[in-house]
């Protein structure tokens, strides 16, 4: 399977990879993505588009490696970074400040469109050196969302020069990302395990509900809710965990699954086939689980490219739940759990999935781009 994936050495460690959304009605597969870059005495903002497979022909060993149609420099390590379009990208830095990046498709260039200066800040906003680092960002256009070491919610929106909102003591402890639940409603993850609900339409100042790991107040470092069912919610951990949450019910997750073997990075469900869920990690894997059938209709990976699969069970109390990963049922009772990189190296930071396509990026200064992840 691994002849499927291209590599393309960009001498740069790759902090995030996002693809560029496709318009509603499209059919094709994604064709542009972008990438950011941390640890760098320069880091960068890049748009690449896939290499076209042409008249290569889909059997053909030949894979055109990624094209760098432009970049741009950025000010600090990129922390976090979400399309607001087709055209705009919001990119969270270490700095503390927000930059909406606008890509120009007519002569491929990228300009900042916008900025909000140390919209993250420890002590005050005004000092040379107080700014905190905007962990994660995420866009619901024109609404952006940003969440920071120094625990500050902001709420921006595109074209507006002030934030709409913003709760400054929103967490005591580092806040690592946030999802939107709905339209008014954002759920946030923290360095002591915890996830919180905020209803953005309410004035007060707290969450509107709490649930915590239980334990040793791991930190959860990522966080990503089922597109169709807006109860199920996924977090990755410091400690390798994969958490399933069902925010209709307790305060603690439904599932915990042994996952990595260091920090979980970015965790992503499939956004038009949720039962495959992607994660990655420290620790140089990145995991695709897949709850889609029952294992024993599946064809098997064991000995397809030396690709390691494990089976794991999964219980939990609710049986009434129709979502695979919420459910008891014996025949869903197993998953399928595959690690789409064999010869682990560095730590693979960000990953991201659309149709059949996914694109990570590592430390190791390569991004990866699989255009058969279902073949």
């Amino acid at each position: 399977a691994m002849e499927d994936v291209c590599a393309k050495f960009v001498s740069q460690k790759i902090s995030k990879t996002r693809w560029r959304p496709l318009p509603a009605a499209a059919l094709q597969p994604p064709d542009l993505f972008a990438t950011g870059s941390w640890d760098n005495e320069d880091n960068s903002i890049s748009i690449w588009s896939v290499g076209d497979l042409g008249n290569a022909g889909l059997n053909s060993e030949y894979q055109v490696e990624p094209q760098l149609l432009c970049d741009i420099r950025h000010n600090g390590d990129v922390m976090d970074m979400q399309f607001l379009d087709q055209e705009r990208i919001v990119v969270a830095s270490s700095t503390g400040t927000v930059t909406v990046f606008r890509h120009h498709q007519n002569n491929q260039t990228l300009s900042a469109n916008q900025r909000w200066e140390k919209a993250h800040y420890h002590v005050d906003q005004d000092t040379c050196c107080g700014g905190a680092a905007c962990t994660g960002v995420i866009c619901n256009n024109p609404e952006i969302v940003t969440v920071g070491e120094d625990g500050r919610i902001n709420l921006f929106r595109a074209d507006h020069k002030d934030a709409v909102r913003t709760i400054d003591n929103a967490d005591s402890s580092t806040l690592h990302a946030v999802t939107f639940l709905r339209t008014t409603e954002i759920l946030t993850v923290n360095s002591i395990g915890q996830l919180k609900i905020w209803d953005l339409r309410q004035q007060r100042n707290e969450p509107s509900q709490i649930f915590s790991l239980t334990g040793d107040r791991v930190p959860l470092h990522c966080v990503d809710r089922h597109p169709n069912q807006q109860h199920i919610v996924a977090t990755g951990g410091q400690d390798g965990m994969l958490s399933i949450w069902d925010i209709r019910q307790g305060t603690m997750p439904v599932s915990l699954l042994n996952a990595h073997e260091a920090e979980v990075w970015e965790v992503h469900f499939h956004p038009s086939n949720p039962d495959h869920l992607f994660t990655c990690s420290e620790d140089g894997s990145l995991w695709h689980w897949d709850t889609s059938t029952d294992i024993s209709e599946k064809p098997s990976f064991l000995h397809q490219g030396g690709r390691s699969t494990t089976y794991f069970s999964h219980t939990t109390t609710n049986q009434s739940v129709a979502s695979a990963w919420l459910s008891n049922d014996p025949t869903k009772d197993r998953m399928e759990i595959t690690n789409l990189i064999p010869n682990q190296t560095l730590s693979v930071n960000s990953l991201d999935v659309l149709g059949p396509c996914l694109v990570y990026g590592t430390d190791a200064e390569a991004i990866y781009v699989n255009k058969q992840l279902f073949a």
